[in-house]
């Protein structure tokens, strides 16, 4: 009679980690946001809901990124101003999320700390003067800007107020790869950085994220940490859809 349970047992758990495995590989996966280089869009400890659909999938679709076929199937094309999280090109195995900005053959270009897109600059307004945001375990100054993409996507970017990265060489987007930046255009590894993630190609893209459904401050306390809760756990960002 107990071996037969334990039988049951184990044919139970065995088919949940199947279910488990076939919804995070084909349909939503949860991810955890561990650096500010997006931010004000998300912050350290944002914990966010990704859809594996949203462009198809490919090996890095399943976990541990098996070679069970090449290429994209069902591939849907991202459109500019999408957060998408995607396999970084340097080991094809670290998750970055970023804001997608060029797509194949796309020329963008740093020029006087303004982002050139074809070259047209992409138009921004200033909304704020002074803020403070994140970069790593530092806090830097720096001013907030509403940018609006030729396909009418807007959304927060922020730069630090000394602008830092003015200029830069003319990127040219390679076919089947796509250009990222972070929202914190200062303190971001994208991208711009060739050696270390540059192009990225539409095989490395995992899903597109879709809303946060829980943020907390790890600076101020943990879950275990409950008479701390009201001032650790970011209840205003609970199931805010990302933009």
């Amino acid at each position: 009679m107990i071996k037969k349970n334990i039988i049951e047992n184990l044919k139970t758990l065995f088919y949940a980690l199947i279910i488990a495995i076939i919804i995070r590989s084909l349909f939503i996966q949860p991810f955890y946001i561990p650096s500010s280089s997006m931010e004000p869009t998300l912050l350290v400890g944002d914990r966010l809901f990704v859809t594996k659909y949203s462009y198809g999938y490919s090996k890095h679709s399943l976990p541990f990124s098996p070679s069970i076929f090449k290429n994209r199937i069902m591939f849907s094309e991202p459109q500019r101003g999408d957060v998408v999280v995607f396999k970084t090109p340097a080991d094809n195995r670290t998750d970055y999320i970023k804001r997608l900005i060029g797509l194949p053959g796309d020329k963008i270009q740093f020029i006087d700390s303004n982002l050139y897109l074809n070259n047209v600059e992409i138009l921004k307004s200033r909304i704020s003067k002074s803020a403070k945001i994140y970069c790593g375990v530092n806090t830097i100054d720096v001013f907030s800007f509403k940018e609006k993409l030729p396909n009418g996507k807007t959304y927060t970017s922020v730069y630090s107020k000394d602008f830092p990265f003015q200029n830069s060489d003319v990127f040219i987007v390679p076919e089947n790869h796509y250009f990222f930046l972070g929202d914190n255009r200062d303190c971001s590894k994208d991208s711009r950085f060739l050696t270390s993630v540059g192009y990225v190609h539409k095989e490395n893209l995992v899903g597109k994220a879709q809303f946060i459904f829980f943020s907390s401050n790890k600076l101020i306390g943990n879950f275990f940490s409950f008479w701390k809760w009201n001032k650790s756990f970011r209840f205003n960002r609970f199931f805010k859809r990302i933009i």
